[in-house]
């Protein structure tokens, strides 16, 4: 085994035992390993292998994903980075465990390299000064240059960039500068690997195209017009396939093509373009009148088999007919045979009705017969009594059991109701919570000179009116403060309720008193044992009690019949007009 290079030896070890923050300015010490102008191909891919056996690589794809906003070195570090780790993966060759790098490694090197392109175009857009503008372009142009090196080393890795949705997103952008690169790039892909759009699935295939052909429709400029009529023109000579979906699915292209980019400096290109298409709707045209005639051939023999098939069928077709008619029949026959033996036996069934009816008056005729005549009376009104208690009894249990089912539906309605509500409570409040927070849009209308006016304004503002901050001290002393009359407050509201409690105490006191000197009796019919009341006040708490205790027991030994109105009140509880007469005076002795 060959030695390890001493300087990815060392660097690895700083890494290693380096803070988070200080790692992306030491990874940028690859760019001068890699650089070495005395490194031939077998060194320079030794020193790669290197790097990757020792994590450096894994170092730099994992910095790209963080916020580099906050980070030293900012985003030039980053686009650096990304050019670094592009460069130590093209020309390497692993040997251990070489599944794991091409299918893992290197697509998520692909997906943090355009997570990086997605930000840096944000900031772009964002940035307001000529100078922030022009660094975001130039380090997005880096990033995407290390990605089209990227998938130069490894042709397979174009499918895996064109399928990424991070790409799409790039590429569908009304930013003029970025979506110029972000086209050369797709124009890279299409060179490296001639059949990639082939190999996508057909929802990124036509996302591709759409925004391909939005571009040409939706702006007049004509770099991107240029960059959008090479990329067409380059998609329809590398297969034919994809000429035929253009001219079945973007009907017009050829129209807006002509009427709108003619002679805006890439006629060449544009003519060709328009060529291939003619030719591919005229053959598309003839080809339509082919089978055109085929289908009415088609339709003019399968419309004379079908007849004559018919026509073969028409006796077995009149069998059926008269065998469905005759089971029609027969079926209607059963049915008023059944309906005709169900009336004799409902014609039964009243006439033995009438015939038990006039034997049992038949026997209370002989019955009276028997009667003495002075007990006929007598029986009679035994008769009628226990009929008008039959009848009552029916009457009650009809109108217990109607209003206890009106009742019950009224439960189930109003428990429908709550559950209704608590449903419709709950999902109002997810809503409220998972309502995004509205996305701030710049004004419209403004100019670069207009913002830079009111960012100065801003700032002058800023100037003049400084925040006011607040020592330690001052922080203390203001927490002492909060905590001495936090606890006054609880000291007096512990005081004020127990002279609550002493004045309640007090008030049911009287009321217990005045009530008895209310019944007591005159001074000439007074006894000891009322004297007794006087003088112990826990005599009239215990017939107070006594009281209510009664009144209890004689609510539940109420009959059935009187409870009928209280379905849904529990076993346990009095309704409290029944014992308020009873527990309105009675005095409970509060703590003193």
């Amino acid at each position: 085994l060959a030695a390890v290079d001493p300087r990815v030896l060392a660097l690895a070890a700083q890494v290693t035992e380096s803070r988070e923050q200080d790692i992306p300015l030491l990874l940028l010490k690859l760019k001068g390993i890699l650089n070495s102008a005395s490194l031939e191909h077998e060194e320079s891919k030794k020193i790669k292998q290197d790097i990757y056996n020792y994590d450096l690589t894994q170092y730099c794809m994992l910095v790209l994903r963080q916020d580099h906003s906050r980070l030293r070195g900012g985003w030039a570090t980053a686009a650096q980075l990304a050019e670094i780790l592009s460069h130590c993966c093209v020309g390497l060759e692993v040997t251990e465990d070489p599944e794991e790098f091409y299918k893992k490694f290197l697509p998520s090197a692909i997906d943090n390299l355009l997570v990086l392109g997605r930000r840096l175009q944000a900031r772009f857009i964002r940035a307001i000064k000529d100078e922030e503008k022009q660094d975001f372009l130039r380090w997005f142009q880096t990033v995407t240059d290390a990605i089209c090196w990227l998938f130069g080393g490894h042709i397979q890795l174009a499918a895996c960039v064109l399928q990424n949705d991070h790409f799409l997103q790039l590429l569908i952008t009304d930013d003029v500068e970025t979506a110029i690169i972000m086209m050369s790039v797709l124009h890279s892909i299409l060179r490296v690997n001639s059949s990639v759009l082939l190999q996508v699935d057909e929802e990124t295939l036509h996302s591709v195209l759409d925004e391909l052909v939005y571009k040409l429709s939706s702006t007049t400029n004509p770099v991107v017009g240029n960059a959008a009529t090479k990329l067409l023109l380059l998609v329809a000579k590398l297969c034919k396939q994809l000429v035929k979906l253009l001219t079945a699915r973007y009907k017009g292209l050829k129209g807006l093509l002509s009427k709108q980019w003619t002679g805006k400096g890439f006629d060449r290109d544009l003519s060709q373009l328009l060529d291939l298409l003619d030719l591919e709707q005229s053959s598309g045209k003839a080809e339509m009148q082919r089978q055109h005639q085929a289908a009415c051939i088609i339709q003019a023999t399968w419309r004379g088999f079908q007849t004559r098939k018919r026509l073969k069928k028409l006796p077995q077709a009149v069998t059926a007919l008269q065998r469905s008619f005759r089971a029609k029949r027969e079926q209607e026959l059963q049915h008023l045979k059944k309906q005709k033996e169900d009336e004799a036996l409902k014609l039964q069934m009243q006439l033995q009705r009438q015939r038990a009816m006039r034997l049992f008056h038949e026997r209370q005729l002989a019955l009276l017969e028997i009667i003495h005549a002075s007990q006929v009376n007598k029986y009679m009104e035994e008769m009628e009594g226990k009929s008008a208690l039959t009848i009552q009894r029916f009457w009650r249990g009809y109108r217990a059991r109607r209003n206890f089912h009106q009742q019950r539906q009224s439960l189930k309605e109003y428990k429908a109701a709550v559950v209704i509500q608590r449903a419709a409570c709950k999902f109002l409040e997810k809503r409220r919570r998972r309502r995004p927070l509205s996305s701030w849009k710049d004004p419209k209308g403004l100019t670069d000179e207009q913002r830079l006016a009111l960012q100065q304004k801003v700032d002058d503002y800023i100037k003049l009116h400084p925040a006011s901050q607040m020592s330690e001290e001052m922080s203390k002393e203001l927490h002492m403060q909060a905590q001495e009359k936090l606890a006054q407050f609880l000291l007096r509201s512990r005081l004020d309720q127990r002279a609550a409690q002493r004045r309640e105490t007090l008030l049911a006191q009287v009321n217990t008193d005045v009530e008895l000197l209310m019944n007591a009796p005159g001074l000439a019919e007074i006894t000891e044992k009322d004297l007794d009341v006087f003088r112990s006040p826990s005599i009239p708490v215990a017939t107070k009690a006594r009281q209510s205790h009664n009144t209890m027991l004689k609510y539940t030994r109420c009959p059935w019949w009187k409870k009928l109105g209280d379905e849904f009140v529990e076993d346990d509880v009095v309704p409290d007009d029944a014992l308020n007469a009873e527990l309105g005076t009675l005095f409970i002795g509060g703590r003193k």
